[in-house]
């Protein structure tokens, strides 16, 4: 039995109606739908939560009388996507803020006034123009290592698939 067959069972023999399980669950009556026409699947949390409010094991209520099936392959796959997203977010904004702050650093050096005193000292900022430098090498790498990630990432997917 598909996972979505033990939704509409649970329901069934609850006597609930798509609404009255929605309550139960905290969620909509068309997540209940779409999940009992398999059009999608609900989070690991919500699982869980169905199997404790209908006292189900998660191995009855994900497998049913199957070993491994599409429903459990698919919550492991959705697992390590949303893993990757993060980690892409994440690197992204990272290799974005070394980027602007080398930019900021590059900024701040042109707008800032170098002088001699009457010691005949040179004053400026020139560790800005060496730290602009590496602010955007340090971002740019990031951002290519989060690409070629991405590529790998997409690359095994496929031989996956």
């Amino acid at each position: 039995m598909d996972f979505n067959e033990q939704i509409k069972r649970l329901r069934k023999e609850n006597n609930l109606t798509q609404e009255e399980m929605a309550k139960k669950l905290n969620v909509t009556r068309q997540a209940i739908s779409n999940w009992e026409n398999n059009r999608n699947l609900p989070d690991f949390e919500i699982i869980i939560l169905i199997a404790e409010t209908f006292g189900v094991s998660l191995d009855e209520l994900i497998l049913g009388d199957k070993k491994m099936n599409k429903i459990e392959q698919t919550l492991i796959n959705d697992g390590k996507r949303t893993r990757a997203a993060k980690f892409n977010m994440v690197t992204t904004i990272i290799g974005s803020a070394f980027i602007i702050l080398g930019i900021i650093f590059f900024l701040i050096s042109g707008a800032s006034v170098s002088y001699i005193d009457s010691n005949g000292f040179l004053h400026e900022n020139f560790f800005l123009i060496p730290l602009g430098y590496l602010s955007l090498f340090v971002g740019i790498v990031i951002i290519i290592a989060r690409i070629i990630n991405s590529i790998r990432l997409a690359i095994k997917e496929r031989k996956n698939n």
